[in-house]
C-alpha cells in the first residue's frame, strides 16, 4: 500500500492505494463517486472519462499512482443538482440524455473541449467525443447539446 495525495473535485484528499489500482476503482470505491462509470475496462468506451489537470482521460487505463499531486474532476465536481453546469444543462435541454451510462464521460469530454476551444465546429465536436461511445442517442443530440453549451458559455462571458 502507498499513500497518495491529490485534489478531487476541488478538495485536497489522500488515500492508501495498491500499486496496480486504477483510477476508476479509486474514485468509485474509495471516494464513493459513482458518476464515473466502469464500462469496457480498456479505454475504448469513454464511460470512465474524468479530467486530470483539465485533460479528459480514461480513468480505467490510468494507474491511481499517476495522479499524485494532480487535480482530478469527476462529473460530481462539475455542477450540482441545484445548479447544473451549462454543459450539463444543455444536455438536458436538448434531450441528449437517454440511459445516462455514457453521459458523465460525454459531458466531461465536452467540458474539456469547450475549455480548450470555446467555439468548436461540428467536426471538432465530433472528433472530441469520438472516444466516448453512446448506444442510445445516435450522437446528433449530443452534438447539438455541445453546440448549445458553447453558445451559452460564450454569451455568459460577453
Amino acid at each position: 500500500m502507498r499513500r497518495i495525495s491529490f485534489v478531487l473535485n476541488g478538495e485536497p484528499v489522500s488515500c492508501e492505494i495498491e500499486g496496480d489500482e486504477i483510477l476508476t476503482d479509486t474514485i468509485r470505491n474509495r471516494f464513493k463517486l459513482t458518476g464515473t462509470k466502469k464500462g469496457c475496462g480498456t479505454g475504448d468506451c469513454g464511460a470512465c472519462t474524468v479530467l486530470v489537470d483539465d485533460v479528459a482521460v480514461r480513468s480505467c487505463t490510468m494507474l491511481t499512482g499517476m495522479i499524485e499531486g494532480k487535480r482530478v474532476m469527476t462529473i460530481e465536481g462539475l455542477g450540482t443538482t441545484d445548479q447544473l453546469h451549462p454543459v450539463q444543462q444543455a444536455f438536458v435541454d436538448v434531450n441528449a440524455v437517454q440511459c445516462g451510462f455514457c453521459i458523465p464521460g460525454m459531458v466531461l469530454a465536452a467540458y474539456a473541449l469547450l475549455k480548450e476551444n470555446p467555439n468548436p465546429t461540428e467536426e471538432e465536436i465530433r472528433i472530441a467525443i469520438s472516444g466516448n461511445l453512446c448506444r442510445c442517442t445516435g450522437y446528433q443530440k449530443i452534438v447539438e447539446a455541445i453546440q448549445l453549451a458553447a453558445m451559452r458559455m460564450q454569451a455568459q462571458k460577453a
